[in-house]
């Protein structure tokens, strides 16, 4: 009778040991989720910020060859060669900006994905053990209720006697 006592105490400990561990799963896994759902927002926004300055790239790009058109038909003047050179300076040296930007926007966006797999992964595996400690704790559940069966059995089948 004690021995069937203590497994059953034991029993009752054990599950709520693996049902705390399972909230603190899923408690795990939406954290993970919203740390990827982060990521993923960072993505789409430094792709956006990567499309908005190639844009401005093409369009500097544009305004330097034009401006270089224009420096090569009124090279005859001399302060408008010089204005215009210097503008075309200040264009290429945005240009360059641009394209560093362009460059590191780039290398944070590959981060930023490696992350988001990673987390991704994170997430799968914590989801799997999730199950694994919801499947054991509705076996260790039937076993429970099959003990306080047979305790209920024994105890009718002593009184019984």
């Amino acid at each position: 009778m004690d021995q069937i006592k203590a497994r059953m105490a034991a029993l009752r400990v054990e599950a709520d040991a693996n049902a705390s561990q399972a909230e603190e799963f899923k408690a795990r896994v939406k954290t993970l989720e919203s740390e990827n759902l982060a990521k993923e927002q960072e993505i789409t926004s430094l792709s956006h910020k990567n499309q908005v300055l190639e844009e401005e790239v093409e369009k500097l790009e544009t305004k330097i060859k034009e401006y270089k058109g224009i420096a090569d038909e009124s090279s005859h003047s001399g302060r408008n060669a010089e204005g215009l050179q210097r503008k075309v300076q200040l264009l290429e040296e945005e240009a360059e900006e641009a394209d560093r930007n362009i460059r590191e926007l780039n290398e944070k966006l590959r981060q930023t994905d490696v992350k988001s797999g990673h987390y991704e992964r994170k997430v799968q595996a914590l989801e799997a053990a999730k199950d694994q400690w919801e499947t054991k704790y509705e076996e260790l559940l039937k076993a429970h209720e099959a003990t306080k069966k047979e305790l209920a059995d024994f105890v009718a089948e002593i009184g019984n006697i």
